[in-house]
């Protein structure tokens, strides 16, 4: 197991890599790659599985231990960074029914649903993997040190 401070880098590489496989899993299914689009989508759901169990690890165990990380940058950064967060939040608990839906109708082989809702869960489950990154590096790698006191 990850140490608490890494599970925010290994939540956005999770992501990352969840991003990496969708792009895969599309590349292949547009040449007609089944098998191969198969393993990448499935690859991507599994990675996606362990990045919900490490955020929620994260934030149901360590969170409440050492408090949230503040985002500390101003003005239309400030408004940038809030809004990005939100749609991701937003749209990732959207995505996980859609995901679920998407794959339950792949299991049952009802292709035309599978293709039909597949067009708008891809594109919501790559936002909500780019945004998951940008987010991390928005909080733990640009964010500005915290306001000095005294």
């Amino acid at each position: 197991m990850a140490e608490p401070s890494q599970l925010p880098a290994l939540n956005a590489s999770l992501n990352f890599a969840a991003g990496v496989l969708l792009c895969l899993g599309l590349f292949f299914i547009k040449r007609d790659l089944r098998r191969a689009h198969i393993f990448a989508m499935l690859s991507a759901t599994l990675i996606s599985a362990v990045f919900l169990v490490s955020y929620s690890i994260y934030h149901f165990k360590v969170v409440p231990e050492v408090g949230h990380t503040s985002f500390n940058r101003g003005g239309w950064v400030r408004i940038a960074y809030f809004g990005m967060l939100a749609s991701h939040v937003l749209l990732a608990a959207v995505n996980l029914p859609l995901i679920l839906a998407t794959l339950w109708r792949a299991y049952k082989k009802d292709w035309a649903r599978h293709r039909r809702l597949a067009r708008w869960t891809w594109p919501i489950w790559f936002y909500v993997s780019v945004t998951g990154v940008l987010v991390y590096f928005a909080l733990y790698r640009w964010n500005a040190p915290p306001p000095a006191f005294g």
